[in-house]
């Protein structure tokens, strides 16, 4: 589709409120597709209603749709997906409650129980919250990532009092800038490959505010997940709980621990880059974490 074509029809159809709507279930369901039924009971519409919005969707060139026997599969198109994503984060931050909070550090509480006080968890929680929300950089699903993000701070903290732990799995930590593009790519590879072998995590030195929508389409091509990441800050306890460190482009912004390997990967960025640029990144980081993963198995 042409510039001119995203900046005039497609805007409009995005500025409806059930398209928008459409657009986001997409994005965010897993291996980013859905059927109209499953849209429909999301949105609460009859499918008639969202085949119609579906269809001007498809017109504009903004969604796919893959036969699967008796059922297609939506999805938004890969080369659209970066600038669509633009469109849609227009909206204003989440609010965060302390109701909501509070719902937070109890559920991280039972999650930790015998492993951190409530005092702890609720420590993180508040801090993991503020960092998320500086500068408006989460805009979306801030609860939600406050306590994905908490509970992963939390998770490196025990890893850091089982590092003496034989049968521990090796952990892992990829740092790029944003977080949203080469450590991502890395990170979902060596889940797929490790599997259990490996605990996984990733930060940036200047976190963007979502993953980029080429690379969760470039992961998807070759079956690889991206799972709920997202964008996150370095924290400290990440790089105290990891084994190997591999940074891509942060340069400084990773501090040093003895008794870790650290791995500087010289890998193109592709931030604004076409989705064919994207598949040749990708291939690259494959062919290093594959490295990689030999190398520690």
């Amino acid at each position: 589709m042409s510039g001119e074509a995203m900046g005039d029809g497609a805007l409009r159809a995005l500025t409806d409120p059930t398209r928008a709507a459409i657009v986001r279930l997409l994005i965010a369901a897993p291996d980013g597709r859905a059927t109209v039924g499953a849209l429909a009971d999301a949105l609460e519409l009859t499918q008639p209603t969202v085949s119609h919005h579906m269809a001007r969707l498809r017109d504009l060139g903004l969604v796919t749709g893959e036969p699967e026997g008796r059922r297609v599969w939506y999805s938004v198109a890969p080369d659209e997906l970066d600038r669509v994503s633009d469109v849609l984060d227009t909206a204003p931050a989440a609010r965060m409650t302390g109701h909501v909070l509070q719902r937070i550090i109890g559920d991280l509480a039972v999650r930790f129980d015998g492993t951190f006080s409530r005092g702890t968890v609720e420590r993180y929680v508040l801090e993991s919250y503020d960092l998320l929300a500086d500068g408006a950089r989460i805009t979306r699903f801030l609860p939600s990532l406050t306590a994905r993000f908490a509970a992963d701070r939390l998770g490196a903290l025990a890893a850091v009092e089982r590092r003496d732990e034989t049968d521990r799995p090796l952990e892992v930590l990829f740092v790029c800038v944003q977080n949203a593009g080469r450590s991502q790519l890395a990170a979902a590879i060596l889940r797929q490959l490790g599997g259990d072998r490996v605990s996984v995590r990733t930060a940036g030195s200047a976190p963007a505010d979502a993953v980029r929508a080429s690379v969760i389409a470039a992961l998807d091509e070759i079956g690889v997940p991206l799972g709920g990441e997202f964008p996150k800050p370095l924290t400290d306890e990440a790089v105290r709980a990891a084994d190997v460190v591999v940074t891509m482009g942060c340069g400084d912004a990773c501090p040093v621990y003895p008794g870790r390997r650290y791995l500087d990967w010289a890998v193109e960025d592709p931030v604004g880059k076409p989705l064919e640029d994207v598949r040749r990144i990708r291939d690259d980081i494959d062919a290093r974490v594959r490295g990689l993963l030999g190398s520690i198995a």
